[in-house]
Formats: structure tokens, sequence, C-alpha cells
């Protein structure tokens, strides 16, 4: 059974610093921003975890294997180098859709995304090492088949995009609501998708749902591991098996 830990991590007040005293440069925000989700991810990948952008202002991390005290660090690593402060909330849970509710819930509590009084919260709870098990998190690496062929050297670039994005956001409404399931996009044509404990047919019948919702068809390896570092490398190996043979759902401990 899976046993995720995620953590929300949430820009302290960052709509109103944006503007004040007066509205900032939107290339100096775009590349505060994107500095600070590399860090953020270099932090939390050094610890085995996966962090993912979403909104930017508010990014989601897989952080199995990362204590409180590493979340402690990582807030005063950021305070020290940055004009913004972060905001984490932690929680645990099967379903991975569950635990960042959880998180989320602990921050609202906490106060406002944008109260100036709010700064650094770290609320929440961790999976104690002894508690850690190899099926924690299950981590699911779909990729659209044969892209390049398909589009990216058929149609112009942003017609290429359009086509990727409707693939991922189809697949991240229905992972989310027919699976419990936490979907990113993560570059090129490929989507991380965190899991609760699903089975092949619950991935095939994903990806038959794309195919009839927005026809575009995808391919998914999947793996488990004790943090999504693990989880997702083996993942990485079924979606490879999957390139090689031509199928489209691998689970990797049942290639092995």
């Amino acid at each position: 059974m899976t046993n995720t830990q995620v953590t929300l991590v949430q820009i302290d007040n960052y709509g109103p610093w944006t503007v004040t005293p007066e509205p900032r440069r939107e290339a100096d925000l775009q590349t505060m921003q994107s500095r600070l989700f590399a860090d953020i991810s270099q932090f939390v990948g050094n610890r085995g975890g996966y962090v993912f952008f979403t909104r930017f202002d508010n990014m989601v991390a897989v952080t199995n294997g990362c204590s409180l005290e590493d979340h402690a660090l990582l807030q005063e690593s950021v305070g020290n180098r940055y004009p913004v402060t972060l905001s984490l909330g932690v929680a645990t849970g099967t379903s991975p859709v569950q635990a960042l509710s959880d998180a989320t819930n602990r921050l609202q509590e906490a106060g406002s995304a944008q109260d100036k009084n709010r700064r650094e919260c770290l609320e929440g709870r961790d999976i104690d090492d002894d508690h850690r098990t190899d099926d924690d998190v299950q981590i699911a690496h779909f990729d659209v088949i044969n892209a390049t062929g398909n589009y990216t050297d058929e149609l112009n670039a942003f017609d290429t995009f359009i086509e990727i994005e409707q693939g991922y956001a189809e697949l991240m409404r229905h992972m989310r609501y027919s699976h419990d399931s936490l979907s990113f996009f993560v570059g090129g044509d490929n989507v991380i998708v965190v899991c609760p404990e699903l089975t092949a047919d619950d991935y095939e019948e994903a990806i038959t749902h794309v195919e009839e919702a927005v026809d575009v068809g995808m391919q998914v390896g999947v793996g488990r591991g004790k943090s999504a570092h693990e989880a997702g490398f083996e993942a990485k190996h079924a979606l490879e098996t999957c390139r090689a043979d031509g199928t489209r759902v691998e689970l990797e401990w049942e290639t092995v």
C-alpha cells in the first residue's frame, strides 16, 4: 500500500510583493521563479524527492525521506538568498490527492497566502524512517506515442504544444477525479503522475480515456519505491520497455 508524503510549497504574500512598492518587471519575476524552483528542486532532489512547479508561487513536492528538519533547512536557505520566504505544509496518506489536501489545509489554517503576517510556517508531519517501505511511492511516467513523428516534425511548434497540452490536461483531470492521482507536465511530451496503488487495468483505462477524448495516444511506465526518485527511476525503465516492445502499459515490478 502506498504512503505518499506530499509537501505544499507556497511563497509567502507573493501577489502583493510583486506589485510593491510598484509593479515589478515580468522578466524579473519569471527569472526569480525559475531560479527558485531550480534551487528547491535540487534541494529536495538531493534527498530523493521530486518537486513540480505547478503555478510557481505554489509548488508541490513528493518528499518521502525528507524530515521536518530538512524542510526547515530549506526555508532557511531560501530566506537567506531570496527576497521572498516559503511556507510549507506537509502531510502523508495512501492517496496523493488526500495528502495534498491535508497539506493545503495546514497552511490555510495558518493564514492566507496573502497574509503579510504569515511567514515561514512549517506545519504537518513526516513519515518516520522506521515506518517507510519499498512500496510507499508509486510513480507513473507517461509520454505521447511517437510525438516527434506525429507532432514535432509535422506541425509548427505552437500547434505541437497545443496538442501535447490537450493530452496532458485530459490525463490530469482524469487521473485526479478517477484515480486520486496528481499529474504534472515535466517538459517535452512527458507527464509524471503520483499515484495511489493502481493496477495495469487502471492505467490502460486512463490511456483509452485520453485517446477517445482528445485523440492523443499515450504509453506509460510505472515504478514503486521508498522515495520518489526510486519509484520514478523504475518508471523510466518501464517506459523504455514500452518504447522497445510497442506496449502501452508496463509495471516495472512485473517485468523483472
